[in-house]
């Protein structure tokens, strides 16, 4: 079996900040990364979804860390094809792009795209030479389906991020329908893209199924919660949901089987609302080392 990080996708959430998870002795940000270090040896930073990330958070966080951390970075939104907001963009490519209040790739000039991708990247470098930059993750939208055109644009991403490795997790069904779902997962194994195992509710238009599997030597598994209200345009709602000890004890078995095929596996839990993904990553992290009632 190779080796299984655990860790969540936050550490700064406001609601885990006022859950209690941190002693009361941790009041900075400084502080917070250090003790979140010491708890997990892995972390996904989703903010830079939300607005690119400064080379200056990069060296902070390489910083505040000890060796062998590793950090998994969302990658913005611009560039996963999900619209983007005008006021996220870098301030002097704001003016370059159409007036409006949000944009895609598709509406950004060739050159400015190619600007907000050499600035995305060259943040993370500080990550990367310290060997701790796990992996970037590409959450393709709802609207990315299936064909030959967006299995071009993947190839593309793991191109212009090369030598950082990324990794992709899908949020259209066609990728993993009875149809398509052989061929995606061997097109990603054959051109060595590590694939993103998803836990989350079904039923929804960016629904898909929790399929799991080895497509280079990193895998990779995120937890999004079964919240009856993933439809909420309130975050916490969407992902207030911990999981129990029955369905982690089914997940820890099914990941000791993905890992038995993998270099490194990486298990993220989504689930940002107070402490439930603190809890739940400490209890899969146990349960990986052996930490389960024994059975009759």
């Amino acid at each position: 079996m190779g080796q299984i990080l655990v860790g969540t996708a936050s550490w700064t959430d406001k609601t885990l900040l006022e859950s209690g998870w941190y002693p009361p002795t941790i009041k900075t940000a400084e502080d917070r990364l250090r003790y979140y270090a010491t708890q997990f040896p892995l972390v996904e930073v989703d903010a830079t979804y939300y607005a690119p990330p400064a080379e200056q958070n990069a060296c902070l966080w390489r910083d505040r860390t000890p060796d062998g951390f590793t950090f998994n970075i969302k990658a913005f939104s611009l560039l996963t094809q999900h619209p983007t907001k005008v006021a996220a963009l870098y301030k002097d490519l704001r003016g370059l792009v159409p007036a409006k209040q949000s944009v895609y790739l598709k509406d950004v000039p060739a050159h400015v795209a190619e600007e907000v991708w050499e600035r995305f990247l060259s943040a993370l470098w500080p990550l990367y030479e310290a060997r701790k930059l796990g992996a970037v993750l590409f959450q393709f939208p709802r609207w990315f389906p299936f064909g030959e055109r967006t299995r071009a644009y993947i190839l593309e991403v793991k191109e212009r991020c090369a030598p950082v490795r990324i990794c992709v997790e899908f949020r259209h069904h066609s990728w993993l329908n009875e149809e398509n779902e052989a061929a995606t997962l061997e097109f990603l194994r054959r051109h060595d893209v590590p694939y993103v195992g998803v836990d989350m509710p079904q039923g929804h238009s960016s629904s898909v199924p929790p399929v799991l599997d080895v497509t280079s030597d990193l895998a990779v598994v995120r937890f999004h919660g079964h919240s009856a209200r993933w439809d909420s345009r309130n975050v916490y709602d969407k992902f207030a949901y911990l999981y129990s000890e029955d369905e982690l004890q089914a997940w820890a078995r099914r990941i000791e089987e993905l890992a038995a095929d993998a270099a490194t596996t990486h298990v993220i839990f989504n689930n940002c609302c107070a402490d439930h993904s603190q809890r739940n990553a400490a209890r899969m992290a146990a349960l990986l080392n052996g930490d389960r009632p024994s059975e009759a």
